[in-house]
């Protein structure tokens, strides 16, 4: 039998490598970034166009490459950052296995230029599908430039994979979010189709963390740091008042590098608990420096997730810190409610003496000595006049009045503002136990969720306002003013024209804040910022790909955040137009998140519990 296994060429290989490196244009970021930073530079600029699908360009001012490293940069498992297995477990650097640049280099149109400091001129490289088509020599600045154009022209089932603009732009903002907060140290910069998305200064941690994600975010950080002979942590937390529903903003670091870890992150839930609500997720941004022998990083092919040696005195490490961190600052509530904080000694009085204080008494004081020096006479009156002055109120007032001559105006009933048969109507249907309501039907009877009906009514009600384009919107008499980071803003200005047609007027657009002039007419001014944080944490969660999901997506978040809640008591008159409501819609039977909204029970179900 002829022999069936053989080796694959390099072309095929760099390919199936590519598979696992670069996944999207946000992996090709993140690689490129990588390298610029442990490259040592100090200012890294990164530019985009279609949302990577185009060209993606890191512009760095590192050490840069001689013309021998800026080739081999580009073979498989060509690095500088190790030389011999045990190396794996002291990594100090970002990238280490030496695929990135060959992966890349595999599926798409790539230019490289880069110049050392003592060289006069640099070297330019041009690889398509691994294959270098081009090497000459070039005028830039020290640094390295590399253009990845044209991502998967070479595999175009991978690139039908890719999803919108919108949803590739996000992820490409979040692998800039976790290289650039974890050097606050260079300045970064971010482009996308010709415009600034992002210019972040060298700064501390704090700084670093405003700028990214806008400035009432300072209010909201409480410090965290601890020391130990296991990890050394540091970095923020956010208050519990600003928990949010999405996990957006919750960032690990060990040693600089972004990690993913379920085990850590329970770890900081467990110390908000009792602070933060159901559903809801605290932000941190917290830093953990440990010994690169106790870590293994090279478990997945992204590197966002490592083994630790001792996990559980991490996890204890970690949960006492946050809080302390808590507690530290008055954020969680003390033990001891009886202590009044205004009771409290200053700080800076505590190490003060205590001065006792002196009475000091004049024995030769005489308050009657001069009792006829610039004597004062007051009149009083007399009790004949007190008593008697009541009766000067009814002087005149002798004669009767004579009431039987008045003559009141008739008024004729024409007809009654309610139903005469109100009564009838109130006892048809009832509420029960605050969460269902319960009414007749000629079969036997229905029990309705109210929260799920209203869901229906309203889902139904906004689809059709966004879609017929007929939103009411009332107008507030003071622009009602938001915050929000920058890819927030950037989502609320695609969702404008969608959330418009629902009553919502949006203006003055900034990085950080946004006014709302008008809302519609079924929420009230408390609610707007409940239901656009609802709607943003929907949509992140879940981008929609066309208008139509789009819409859907938005009905969806503004009925679940305005329905009635189970709780809340209905009167007989909003009970029973909820329940005609629900059976004018096209599908009463379930909720938008089709769940059932009723139940029915005919008589002889009934009849049969009585047997």
């Amino acid at each position: 039998m002829a022999d069936i296994i053989q080796l694959l060429p390099d072309h095929v290989a760099n390919q199936i490598a590519a598979g696992e490196v670069v996944q999207r244009p946000a992996s090709v970021v993140k690689e490129l970034i990588e390298n610029a930073v442990d490259a040592g530079s100090t200012s890294i600029k990164l530019i985009i166009k279609d949302a990577g699908k185009t060209l993606v360009q890191v512009v760095d001012n590192g050490k840069g490459m001689s013309e021998t490293d800026a080739r081999l940069s580009f073979e498989r498992h060509a690095t500088s950052k190790i030389k011999a297995a045990e190396d794996l477990f002291q990594l100090h650097t970002k990238g280490f296995r030496g695929e990135a640049l060959a992966s890349i280099a595999a599926i798409a149109h790539v230019e490289m230029n880069t110049r050392q400091a003592d060289e006069e001129v640099g070297v330019q490289i041009k690889i398509e599908g691994s294959t270098v088509v081009g090497q000459d020599v070039t005028v830039i600045p020290q640094g390295t430039s590399i253009s990845v154009k044209n991502l998967f022209f070479n595999i175009p089932a991978r690139r039908n994979f890719l999803k919108s603009d919108t949803v590739e732009l996000r992820h490409i903002i979040d692998e800039f979010h976790r290289v650039a907060l974890a050097h606050p140290d260079i300045h970064f910069e971010f482009y996308n189709n010709g415009s600034e998305l992002f210019n972040l200064p060298v700064s501390n941690l704090r700084q670093r963390i405003v700028h990214i994600f806008g400035g009432k975010t300072n209010e909201k950080l409480v410090p965290v740091e601890e020391e130990t002979e296991v990890v050394n942590l540091k970095g923020f937390i956010c208050k519990p008042e600003f928990a949010k529903k999405t996990r957006g903003e919750q960032f690990f670091f060990v040693n600089n590098r972004f990690i993913k870890n379920s085990y850590l992150h329970h770890a900081v839930c467990a110390a908000f608990e009792g602070l933060i609500k159901e559903q809801t997720h605290p932000s941190y941004f917290l830093f953990l420096e440990v010994d690169p022998s106790g870590i293994d990083i090279n478990i997945h092919p992204t590197k966002t997730e490592v083994k630790f040696d001792d996990e559980h005195a991490m996890y204890a490490i970690l949960r006492s810190a946050v809080k302390h961190s808590l507690g530290q600052f008055n954020v969680a509530p003390v033990l001891d409610f009886e202590r009044d904080s205004n009771l409290d000694t200053p700080y800076g009085y505590k190490s003060k003496n205590v001065n006792f204080p002196t009475v000091e008494v004049d024995a030769d004081f005489n308050p009657f000595e001069k009792e006829n020096k610039g004597k004062v006479s007051v009149s009083y009156p007399k009790q004949e006049r007190l008593n008697n002055s009541w009766e000067s109120l009814y002087v005149g007032l002798e004669k009767k009045s004579d009431f039987s001559s008045i003559e009141f105006e008739s008024e004729e009933v024409t007809g009654s503002l309610f139903n005469e048969k109100e009564d009838e109507v109130s006892t048809a249907t009832y509420q029960l136990h605050k969460k269902y309501i319960v009414t007749t039907i000629k079969s036997g009877m229905v029990i309705i969720s109210q929260h799920r009906a209203h869901q229906r009514v309203l889902y139904e009600q906004y689809l059709k306002n966004i879609t017929v384009d007929k939103g009411v919107s009332q107008q507030l008499l003071f622009p009602l003013k938001l915050n929000f980071s920058h890819t927030e803003i950037e989502l609320l200005k695609e969702l404008k024209d969608s959330l418009e047609n629902t009553g919502f007027i949006f203006s003055n657009f900034k990085d950080d804040e946004v006014a709302v002039n008008g809302i519609p007419l079924n929420i009230s001014e408390s609610e707007v910022a409940m239901v656009v944080d609802q709607l943003l944490s929907d949509f992140q969660s879940e981008i929609p790909e066309s208008s139509f999901s789009q819409a859907d997506i938005l009905a969806k978040a503004m009925c679940k955040t305005l329905a009635v809640k189970s709780g809340e008591i209905l009167n007989a008159a909003s009970q029973e137009a909820l329940v005609n409501n629900l059976f004018a819609t096209k599908d009463p039977t379930v909720s938008p998140f089709n769940k059932p909204t009723y139940i029915t029970m005919s008589v002889e179900e009934i009849d049969k519990k009585f047997l």
